[in-house]
């Protein structure tokens, strides 16, 4: 998707953090831009800074992307308001860190319904709109570098960022024959506001394994997000890899020695035995499958053994 210029993106969570790093970039480069929010209060603050800078103003929407019906009345408000869609930024999100051992069926249903869930509501709503349309359009899926590292507090994001990766990658090769690209964006620390989104804990999921929020100790939390990258470097990296429709976005450097532990781990697990000869053939024809989709081949089940 090289040329974005009078070309129509839509980007979830879109008034605050990440989301407005990349409405305004988009803004910029010419696209017409529509972005959802949840709270009016951040949707004024981001309109304030559209009128301030001078740029055409975006189309605000409001979406909970947990709610399928209301995903596909907001496409149609987009529709209506901008005619058709190119680019979906999936980037709404919450960070909610607990130990995953005491997590309750509440965090889990909260955090994946979001993190997880709003991803597939979007992809739903959005890829037969964009099939239909026949000019091509871009897919950017924000996940985290949570998709590649975990650890002891962040159990249920990392897996729904894990769950955001596993999909995007296969997408990938699915929608190669319809002229439609997919970025899987992995930012590392980002100056947001992400820390605070226990506090907006919805009462339906009240029931919490993690015990009470702290706000001191998240506000405490704050001060590492305030060494993050700014949102739009961040989104100007991404517009980058959507302009030359990369698949992979790292927007971070400072991950080389956690990549080069799990590589060194992942290889010395794997059993130092002979594989025998249908094995390997049939990861052969795996591989082989991958490459043609990737060429623009629509692949069956029929091509892997």
């Amino acid at each position: 998707m090289q040329d974005v210029e009078g070309k129509v993106a839509v980007v979830t969570g879109g008034v605050s953090g990440l989301g407005l790093g990349f409405g305004k970039v988009l803004a910029r480069a010419g696209m017409k831009v529509a972005l959802t929010y949840r709270k009016p209060r951040d949707r004024d603050a981001a309109a304030a800074w559209f009128a301030q800078a001078g740029l055409e103003s975006p189309l605000f929407v409001e979406l909970d992307v947990t709610d399928r019906a209301g995903f596909a009345g907001a496409a149609d408000e987009v529709e209506a308001a901008f005619g058709k869609v190119h680019l979906l930024v999936n980037n709404a999100g919450v960070s909610v860190f607990g130990p995953t051992d005491e997590a309750s069926y509440a965090d889990y249903d909260w955090i994946m319904g979001v993190n997880f869930g709003g991803v597939v509501n979007g992809l739903v709503t959005f890829i037969p709109r964009i099939k239909a349309h026949g000019e091509g359009g871009h897919i950017v899926n924000v996940a985290s570098m949570a998709a590649y590292l975990s650890g002891p507090q962040a159990g249920i994001y990392t897996a729904s960022k894990f769950a955001v990766r596993g999909l995007s990658e296969c997408l990938h090769y699915n929608l190669v024959p319809h002229g439609i690209g997919v970025s899987l964006m992995c930012p590392g620390l980002t100056k947001t506001n992400a820390w605070g989104a226990a506090l907006g804990r919805p009462a339906e999921f009240a029931e919490s394994g993690f015990g009470a929020v702290d706000r001191g100790e998240l506000e405490g939390f704050s001060g590492a997000f305030e060494l993050g990258m700014e949102p739009e470097d961040v989104a100007s990296k991404t517009l980058a890899a959507v302009r030359e429709n990369r698949f992979l976005v790292f927007s971070h450097p400072e991950y080389v020695e956690d990549f080069t532990a799990i590589f060194e781990e992942s290889i010395a697990a794997l059993p130092k035995e002979e594989a025998p000869e249908g094995r390997l053939h049939i990861e052969a024809l795996r591989r082989a499958a991958n490459r043609a989709a990737l060429e623009g081949s629509k692949i069956g089940i029929s091509d892997l053994t």
